[in-house]
Parts: structure tokens; sequence; C-alpha cells
């Protein structure tokens, strides 16, 4: 079985974005306001598997705002500076 999850981001109502997290598996879903709160929803879903996520597919919604879409990725790229070394090991 492969652990997949859809992170999709989206617009929400009050002109910010949020994260639906999606569990493929067991069809659930969750809604992180932020990066912080999406490694911490991804880690207690993934307890789940042992720990073993085969696999998260990013998602922009549509309607997702340029603004908005700039946000998360300068987001994206702290949060890589943050883990890189631990991503650098997992890769090798």
């Amino acid at each position: 079985m492969r652990v997949i999850f859809e992170a999709t981001v989206k617009n929400n109502e009050s002109g910010g974005w949020t994260i639906e997290l999606k569990d493929t598996v067991m069809q659930r879903v969750v809604i992180c306001q932020d990066l912080n709160e999406f490694e911490s929803k991804i880690q207690e879903m993934g307890e789940e598997y042992g720990g073993q996520i085969d696999e998260v597919k990013w998602i922009s919604d549509k309607s997702l705002s340029p603004q908005n879409m700039q946000e998360v990725r300068v987001s994206m790229i702290e949060f890589h500076e943050k883990y890189k070394d631990e991503l650098d090991k997992k890769e090798d």
C-alpha cells in the first residue's frame, strides 16, 4: 500500500490561504492555516502508517490568488531552509 497525501493550497475567507491536507488512503481531510500546522498535522496523520509517507502531492486550487501563491512559495522556501539538512540526509 502506498501512502499518498494531497496538499491543496486554497484561498480562505479572510483573503489569506490554507492547506487542505487529504490522506488518500483513509480519505481524511484536515485544514491547516499555515505551514507550522501543516507540519504538525502531517506528522500526526503519518504516525498511523509508522511515519512512512510515500508521497505528498502539492496542488494549487485554480482560484488561488497570485499574491497568495507567492506567499506560499516564500513560506515553502523558508520551510525548506529550516529543514534543509534533514531533507538532504533523506535524499542520500
